[in-house]
């Protein structure tokens, strides 16, 4: 994988069919023009079809869409997912290079659209030539305002708290007391408009004047036009693209433990420059699809890490500064890249060998190899934490989370060897294990899964004590010590009665928190048995 971030450039083509090669392609093209819903359906099946025969239907698939007016925002949407997809996961190098001309086009497939609300939605959100209204925290909102000056503003026309400005705009501009306490429909715009400089946008001239907490209390909405941003053509660049000329593997091909068992992958550290740069595009990935994970928002740029996983996989890591780290876990967070195109994130909470993990597969990649990406991660996280034991939060698998419920996130878990940590919890899989072995094609009820996800899911190592981790809450742990100011002195306060040398060792473990980096801080805490012995018996 290249070391740089490659947006594709937007460009008319003067072809009305600019990618076909031969008349007979175009025959097909014109003929698939009359049964767009048939192209759409064969487009999507092919997500499906790996290995079974010769691309060469899907590149006249391909050559179709490439001159098919959609009109329908519907459409549009399913040929976008299926391309990705297909970029993502090519069959070979023309799959990979039709698909990326096509994504290039979107834009101007959109501006032929009256009706874009249906681009808003969260599952399809970030398309070319798009837009829409979100919240962003103070770090994001600066981060895209500095990035895409003309592309971000305050969506004055939607924003139902603007009365919320008066009190911000009296610190800034004195001027205002006359007008905002007295006066009713008070124009904040065209107050700011007044004194912003020529060229900057309102929202630039508010990020530099006021602090982060201040801006967040206002929950600006914020207009952003999609550009170099979307998730139609942002992505890393690559060299060498992984093609698909096989079925995908799928989770019954996939052994957690053999994964585990296999050795390091290879890891290299990025350049700053690289760093930023990618990180960049992680944060733009994350904003389009509304989302803000803490350590994309709050990244340390000069520890950033990428892990090839294998088959066009790269895994993209880092912590977070000093600063933004949490007081007694370590916090790692990373996106994942398959053939350059974002697929996903995760996010890991460490204390000692256990690793709390959140993933997330983007919605448009669902099909793909969820489970062989993920048993990758747990891999690297193994490898890099020193990890024995993963732990997956209620949330994960349904709790108050309809998107897992709707996907069975609980067995997707549970056939990798996950088991529950509650008893009753247990009882209830083992029960439904024995209704799938008795009664084929049976799945478990929406109830039972609402109670399926009650339980925190635990997959020990090999090397791991069966049960140790089992009632261990990080929240038990810091609310036995909640009157204390911070890691430092819960950790001085469990060791205050031990010898001379075991002091010594906490010592180094506080100083290993707030050092470069948390992984030595973990190391460290798994070498002190007698440490982790007591973490687990007071957060139990």
């Amino acid at each position: 994988m290249a070391s740089s971030v490659q947006i594709a450039a937007f460009r008319i083509q003067p072809s009305p069919c600019p990618i076909l090669h031969n008349s007979a392609q175009f025959r097909a093209c014109t003929k698939l023009k009359r049964v767009p819903t048939d192209l759409l359906a064969g487009l999507e099946a092919w997500k499906t079809r790996f290995g079974v025969s010769h691309p060469a239907p899907l590149h006249r698939l391909l050559a179709a869409a490439a001159t098919h007016r959609f009109t329908r925002p519907d459409q549009l949407i399913r040929l976008h997912e299926s391309l990705l997809f297909l970029r993502a996961y090519p069959a070979d190098a023309e799959v990979f290079r039709l698909t990326g001309a096509l994504l290039s086009s979107f834009a101007q497939r959109i501006a032929a659209v009256a009706d874009l609300e249906p681009f808003e939605a969260a599952e399809v959100s970030g398309i070319s030539g798009t837009s829409f209204s979100a919240v962003f925290s103070y770090e994001v909102a600066a981060q895209l305002a500095a990035r895409y000056p003309r592309a971000i503003e305050i969506d004055w026309d939607n924003w139902d708290g603007i009365e919320k400005l008066g009190p911000v705009l009296r610190r800034l501009l004195p001027l205002v007391a006359e007008d905002w306490p007295v006066e009713a429909h008070v124009p904040f715009r065209a107050w700011i408009d007044a004194v912003r400089p020529r060229g900057q946008s309102a929202l630039a001239w508010l990020l530099g004047r006021i602090p982060a907490d201040l801006y967040d209390s206002l929950e600006l909405l914020l207009l952003w036009k999609i550009g170099p941003a979307s998730r139609s053509t942002a992505h890393l660049a690559v060299k060498k693209p992984f093609f698909h000329d096989g079925p995908l593997l799928r989770r019954a091909d996939i052994s957690l433990a053999a994964e585990l068992a296999a050795p390091p992958l290879p890891v290299t550290r990025l350049s700053r420059l690289e760093a930023r740069r990618v990180l960049d595009l992680i944060v733009d990935t994350s904003a389009v699809r509304y989302r803000e994970l803490y350590g994309f928002t709050h990244p340390d740029v000069n520890r950033v890490y990428r892990a090839d996983a294998g088959r066009g996989v790269q895994i993209v890591f880092f912590g977070v500064p000093p600063a933004w780290r949490l007081p007694l876990r370590a916090y790692h967070a990373g996106m994942f890249f398959k053939n350059g195109v974002p697929a996903g994130y995760v996010e890991t909470l460490s204390l000692c060998d256990r690793v709390e993990i959140g993933f997330n597969l983007y919605y448009t990649f669902r099909e793909g190899e969820s489970a062989w990406i993920y048993a990758r991660l747990l891999r690297l996280f193994r490898q890099i934490l020193g990890a024995r034991y993963f732990s997956v939060d209620p949330y994960q698998v349904g709790l108050e989370n309809e998107e897992a419920l709707d996907s069975g996130a609980f067995w997707f878990y549970r056939k990798l060897g996950f088991r529950p940590v509650d008893p009753e919890a247990a009882k209830l899989a083992t029960r439904e294990e024995g209704r799938f072995r008795r009664q084929p094609g049976y799945r478990s009820s929406r109830r039972t899964l609402e109670k399926l996800a009650h339980s925190y899911m635990i997959y020990e190592c090999a090397d791991a004590e069966p049960g140790a981790w089992d009632s261990f809450r990080v929240r038990t742990l810091a609310l036995r010590f909640a009157g204390l100011p911070g890691a430092d002195a819960i950790l001085r306060r469990i060791s205050a009665d031990w010898t001379t040398g075991g002091q010594a060792a906490v010592a180094a473990i506080i100083r290993a928190k707030n050092g470069p980096d948390e992984k030595r801080y973990l190391r460290l805490m798994q070498r002190c048995t007698r440490l982790r012995t007591a973490i687990v018996e007071l957060g139990s």
